[in-house]
């Protein structure tokens, strides 16, 4: 069976959906829990790919979460060794910074659904083709510009990134596509910033659970993940090519 390692940043943020969905692909997960005191680990060791997952902070705040720089190089880690890293809210934020991109504070908090739509570099992508024209979720903390060169594949009607893909092992998908209202609502009761009119929010996202559209994402994004980063696959290693950090004394 293919382990990941998928690193979490709050109790009510994880895999969701979307983990049955590769549990039924025969994958497994080993979750690393930064913010219960876990230790980020400094390499893939025996993992065939990295997930990281959404979360309540921005990605300037690595003075109060250190363990933000970490998982970037963590990213770096995996890259080298050619295993697929996806990052979702949150974890795409980090992926943009660590590839160059300058992250921001704000806005504070974007929590809404936007249409998805797929730009001249997402022609030929498997994800960004699915999901050209649907409705996404976004709920995220800050914001982070793509490096320069780094063009979306997704945007919403704003020109606003959604989806990048750094790398031909790597997506940033910048909206959540492991949610479901129960994970909405339990982040409501977290002691974190709430969007205004989060009711209408959560109404909205209950309707479109009902009409089956949110599953739809889920759906469609799975199986492009699958296919364009090989996630069945089992990582074949000649040797790893892992960077090691220096501590100063």
């Amino acid at each position: 069976m293919r382990q990941f390692f998928v690193v979490q940043h709050s109790h009510h943020e994880f895999l969701g959906t979307i983990e049955k969905q590769l549990e039924h692909r025969e994958i497994g997960f080993v979750y690393i829990r930064p913010f219960l005191g876990q230790s980020v680990p400094g390499s893939p060791q025996d993992k065939d790919a990295l997930f990281l997952l959404p979360g309540p902070m921005d990605p300037t705040e690595k003075d109060d979460f250190p363990y933000l720089a970490e998982e970037e190089f963590l990213v770096g880690q995996f890259l080298r060794n050619d295993q697929p890293v996806v990052g979702l809210g949150l974890g795409a934020l980090l992926m943009a910074e660590h590839f160059g991109g300058e992250a921001s504070e704000d806005p504070e908090l974007t929590a809404r659904f936007v249409t998805a739509r797929k730009t001249a570099a997402g022609e030929g992508d498997a994800l960004a083709e699915e999901l050209d024209g649907m409705e996404v979720f976004l709920w995220h903390a800050g914001s982070v510009s793509l490096p320069e060169g780094m063009e979306p594949t997704l945007v919403d009607d704003a020109g606003n990134w959604l989806a990048f893909r750094p790398h031909r092992r790597a997506y940033g998908l910048l909206f959540r596509p492991e949610v479901k209202p129960g994970m909405i609502e339990d982040m409501v009761m977290e002691d974190r910033p709430c969007p205004d009119g989060v009711g209408s929010l959560l109404e909205y996202s209950r309707e479109s659970w009902g009409a089956g559209r949110m599953q739809a994402v889920t759906d469609k994004v799975v199986v492009a993940l699958v296919k364009e980063l090989e996630l069945m696959q089992p990582h074949a290693q000649e040797g790893p090519a892992y960077e090691f950090k220096v501590q100063d004394d």
